[in-house]
């Protein structure tokens, strides 16, 4: 898994690219890879981060508990995405807890060379700014979708949404394979009430399944659904 991060692709998508390759000598230096099985942790909500994670490949959910327990997916992350940035940054603890949902490879840089490399280059610390002020953006989306869109509007955008990001296997099924309960956190509904919509929408022809996984058959329909209309 070891690589040098002035050769790795996956910094072109984050903050990363604004160093210079004697800064990324120091990141690569310093960096950690790890591997993490599905349905690891990799840091948990309330935890102090000695640095961020910066994903090399798989998909991990940013969740979040209410004072009732249940967990509402905030945000998927994919390959290029640095998780952490804002615990490290404020220097405060983390606000989500962040889960494998596929095997995924990681690699830790620690608190020091991120905060170092703050004071010394402006250029990495608008870049920080800016992904910090883009996951501000998704958040308030998702505060929107949660309290003006029916749940059945909330499954509709997502297996779009998974399309659109993911992508498709040959057979028509979406490459992200999500158990019932992360599409429930992810709509905030019930997991009895979730089981129930995939059914109705795969009795109208809007998607099909095969154990547990799912296919868009209507993208425009669910879109169209998604949007209210």
């Amino acid at each position: 898994m070891e690589s040098k991060c002035e050769n790795c692709i996956v910094r072109q998508f984050n903050s990363l690219r604004a160093l210079s390759k004697e800064e990324l000598k120091k990141v690569s230096d310093s960096k950690i890879s790890k591997k993490i099985m599905k349905g690891d942790s990799i840091f948990v909500e309330g935890q102090k981060l000695d640095g961020v994670y910066c994903v090399r490949k798989g998909v991990s959910k940013l969740s979040k508990l209410s004072s009732n327990g249940k967990e509402q997916i905030v945000k998927l992350t994919n390959k290029g995405e640095v998780m952490g940035q804002r615990s490290v940054v404020a220097e405060d603890f983390t606000n989500l807890s962040a889960t494998a949902i596929n095997d995924m490879e990681v690699c830790f840089i620690p608190k020091e060379i991120i905060s170092n490399t703050l004071n010394t280059n402006p250029n990495f610390s608008l870049e920080v700014l800016r992904h910090m002020a883009h996951d501000l953006k998704e958040a308030d989306d998702v505060i929107v979708n949660m309290s003006q869109k029916t749940v059945k509007q909330r499954l509709a955008e997502a297996f779009v949404y998974l399309k659109k990001n993911y992508g498709e296997d040959e057979f028509g099924f979406l490459l992200l394979t999500l158990s019932r309960d992360d599409y429930a956190n992810i709509v905030g509904a019930a997991t009895e009430s979730l089981i129930r919509m995939i059914s109705e929408f795969k009795k109208k022809g809007l998607i099909k399944t095969s154990g547990k996984k799912i296919g868009v058959v209507e993208e425009k329909t669910l879109q169209e659904l998604a949007d209210g209309f």
